[in-house]
């Protein structure tokens, strides 16, 4: 990849753990890397106890100083961006400045409509696991109206 050419890559129906770990390889490579259709990822495992974690998660607060508490969106773009920043070193330099290259979109925005997303080689998530659902339904849940 060059430096300073934009990746796109397409979350429908793809695993998001899997695309996670790619879109955070590409970012600590250096290129400036998109993510668009990001409420069509899919997170794999039972429906309840993928919701359960998820809310608890979100429900976090310090009892001493509630604003010290950790902060998880509801909002299906910004839990795929944390998801990734997870799979970065965030409070390192260079992780900070591969999260600043980071794009995640919901839907497909005008200025990408044209560009071709990186293929990810990966299996039919469908096809493999039982349950699954996708980030639209788990930020539903969680309490996120659009």
């Amino acid at each position: 990849m060059e430096e300073g050419k934009r990746v796109v890559y397409d979350a429908s129906g793809k695993v998001l753990g899997r695309l996670a770990s790619v879109v955070a390889k590409s970012l600590l490579s250096g290129s400036p890397t998109v993510v668009i259709n990001s409420e069509k990822a899919i997170i794999t495992g039972d429906k309840a106890v993928t919701l359960a974690k998820y809310k608890t998660r979100v429900n976090l607060k310090e009892k001493a100083n509630p604003e010290h508490s950790p902060y998880w969106p509801r909002r299906s773009d910004l839990l795929v961006k944390r998801i990734i920043r997870g799979m970065l070193p965030y409070r390192m330099p260079r992780g900070k400045e591969a999260y600043r290259r980071l794009r995640v979109y919901i839907g497909v925005p005008d200025e990408f409509s044209k560009a071709k997303p990186m293929e990810m080689e990966a299996k039919n998530p469908k096809s493999i696991y039982v349950g699954y659902m996708t980030v639209a339904e788990l930020s539903k849940r969680l309490g996120y109206e659009r």
